[in-house]
Parts: structure tokens; sequence; C-alpha cells
């Protein structure tokens, strides 16, 4: 699998383009992100970009903890002592791959970022990477990638379906946007069993072996549930009622735990909700996303297509590739899907699957109409029609959008 995956690995531009940026910056590079989404694969890039470009196979350090080969470079001593031997004069590009398998990592990371000559770039399946306690450690020290499975645009230039938007989007939600399923689409039988082995590996790696959680029936009946909700006003005493009514009795501390747990691995997304008028954030009733479709496919059937919370799910995570900060916007007793906040401002976006029945139409733009400042506001869509414009509220093609055009 892995030969297969260097020879048809798909380039993740712009991911490779903020690493090129930051060459040579004094701060450590992190990479986070789910597992399987291709973060060893950008830093293997990257590093033969460097290789390409003049640099020392000797200048290069690149570890992968997950490799068994290198169980005994998980001992912190071992790992600094086998990494300053090999420093060289010139500039040193180290590259430490699922670093939260060595203990007591930040110290090594730190004593390596003080040194001269050393560029520092680091991946992790785990926020808990840059827990308050590891973040005060390397304060200022550190900029941080967050990292996702393909864009939609990604996976339409890998299967060079450019000219077949709709049909490629049916199959980037019926499949999966974990790169490595691009390379069995023409074996779709085999997608289940790789998304199980994802799904099981961060349940038993990142979460319960980690966490020491006992009760895996509720963690996994936890996930369900927020799979199965997507798009939904949730708080952890619903959810726990409604596990215990089903059988699985459990309260609101341990559910918000758990919940915590599967944002930590990056499964699940939090979308807080945001007073527009009141201009402040709101600390109940938040909304989940899921990293990947294909995943809630796994564990619900694709019998659980709803097509509307698909799309705004989809939408969610690009924003968050894009750079910003999504919340649910609460506008007097109305909602608006997304406030999208970055520095230059807010974006507002409603997403429905298709607004060409004119009651749903109004009820879309009604509460971008009740927003009274003069920021975008975006209806997305999935109807094939050309953009319309309502009183500055555009209304786009939602794969148009996804696209960038």
């Amino acid at each position: 699998m892995a030969d297969l995956m260097s020879k048809k690995r798909i380039v993740r531009k712009e991911y490779l383009e903020r690493l090129r940026n930051l060459k040579h910056k004094k701060l450590i590079k992190i990479i986070t992100g789910i597992r399987r989404c291709g973060k060893s694969t950008v830093m293997e890039m990257f590093r033969d970009e460097l290789l390409e470009n003049g640099v020392d196979e000797n200048q290069i350090i690149f570890l992968n903890f997950e490799d068994y080969d290198n169980k005994h470079l998980r001992n912190p001593d071992e790992l600094y002592s086998y990494i300053k031997e090999r420093l060289t004069q010139k500039m040193n590009y180290i590259f430490l791959d699922e670093i939260q398998r060595v203990k007591n990592f930040p110290e090594i990371v730190d004593s390596l970022y003080i040194k001269d000559n050393v560029d520092i770039y680091i991946t992790g399946s785990n926020s808990s990477l840059l827990s308050s306690e590891i973040a005060t450690l390397i304060s200022g020290r550190y900029v941080e990638i967050k990292m996702l499975p393909l864009s939609f645009t990604e996976f339409v230039q890998a299967t060079k379906q450019e000219k077949q938007l709709s049909q490629a989007y049916r199959q980037y939600v019926e499949t999966s946007s974990f790169p490595y399923v691009i390379e069995l689409l023409q074996t779709p039988d085999e997608i289940n069993s790789y998304l199980e082995g994802i799904y099981n590996t961060i349940l038993v790696k990142d979460i319960i072996d980690r966490k020491k959680i006992a009760d895996t029936l509720v963690l996994k009946s936890v996930s369900q549930f927020l799979f199965d909700n997507i798009g939904l006003e949730l708080s952890s005493k619903r959810i726990a009622d409604t596990l215990t009514s089903n059988g699985r009795k459990s309260d609101s501390k341990t559910i918000e735990k758990y919940i915590t747990s599967l944002e930590e691995s990056f499964i699940v997304y939090k979308a807080s909700r945001y007073n527009i008028k009141g201009k402040e954030y709101l600390k109940s009733l938040e909304k989940y996303y899921v990293s990947d479709i294909g995943l809630r496919n796994f564990m619900l059937g694709k019998k659980a297509m709803d097509v509307g919370h698909i799309l705004e799910n989809i939408v969610y995570l690009e924003l968050i590739r894009r750079g910003y900060e999504a919340y649910v916007g609460k506008v007097d007793d109305m909602e608006i899907d997304f406030v999208a906040q970055n520095t230059q401002g807010n974006t507002y976006i409603q997403v429905s699957a298709s607004v060409r029945d004119e009651n749903t139409l109004a009820r879309e733009l009604k509460p971008l109409k009740a927003v009274r400042d003069n920021y975008p506001k975006i209806l997305l869509t999935l109807d094939d029609d050309p953009d319309g414009d309502y009183d500055g509220i555009i209304r786009k093609n939602a794969l148009d959008w996804l696209m960038n055009n």
C-alpha cells in the first residue's frame, strides 16, 4: 500500500505552499489533522522538494513514530541523542511524524528549537498535541497548519472530473474524502473496510487507550449520535437522555468528556453559536460536523443521505480550510447556518439543497435580510441555475463556490 501511495500521491498544493512560505522561519511547524488525511504525505513531498532543490540527504532527519522500526526512539532520551548526533553545520530539516507517540516530546522539540540551523516540522493526529500545557511550553514558537481530508476541488482534480461537477459531487459524498480512497474507486467494496480501519484506529489509539475509557459502547453510541445529527443543535443532556432511553445509561459529564475526545481526534468539529446583533459568543446548543461524509456513510449506511445537512457539513469544512472561524448565527429568533469570521470581518452563509420552491427561498432569505450590516451575504444551493441577487444577497451554486469559482 505504501508503495502504491508513493507512486500516486495527490499533490496538496495549498498545504505545500504554506510549508514553502514557512521554510527557515524560526517557528515549529505543526501539522494537525485526522489520521490518514495526508499529513505524512505532505511532509514527504516537502522533503522531496528540498532534495530536488539541492539540500543534502544528511541535512534531513525524517522519523515516523508509527513505524515499529522507530519504537526505541519513542523514548525521549534516545530520540534526542539520535537527532543531536546527526545535526550538521548546515541547515538541518527535522521531520517528526506522529510526534504524540513520544513521551515528553515538547521538551525534545523545545530543546531542538533553540539550536542554530534547525528547521522543525511535526505532525500529530490529536489536538491534545497543543493542549494548554504544551502550548505554554512552546508558546509563540509554533504555527499550526490544520489539515483536512481532500476538499471537493482536490477530489475533482484527482479524479479528472472538472467538466462533470454534479457527478463528482455525488461520488465525493457517496465514497469518501480520504486521499487513499481515490485508489479504491474502482473497487468500491473495499472502501468501507478501509474506512472501518480508520474509525477503529481513531477510537482505539487516539481515544480509548489514551483516555483510559472503559465504556467503549457508550463512546461508540455518542459518535454515532453525532454523525446521525450533523447540523442540528445538540446538548450533552439531550444526548445523555437519548442514550439512556435506548438502554445506554449515561450522564452529561461523561458525554461531554467523550465529545471532547472525539473533537481532539479531529473526527468531529464543533460549531458554537454567535449572536449577531449582540455580537457575543453563546455557550449552549452547539452543532457538530464530521470530518468525512464517507465515515458517516460507513457508520449509518447510505440510507442516512440527508442532502441538505451533508451539503452544510461540506460547506463548514471548506470554511475551515479557507481559514475562517465558522459559527452558527443567531439573529432574533432566526438562525443563519454560518457566520464565517476572519480578519476582514464576517461573511453570512445560508445553505439549502434547493430553493426553487418560493416558500423555501423566502425562508432561507429571511434571516439574512434581518442582518443590517454590510458584510457579504451568500445563499448556497445545489440548484444548477444562474447566480441570483436578492437586494445584495447573492445566490450561488454550491459546487461552483466549492471550486472557488
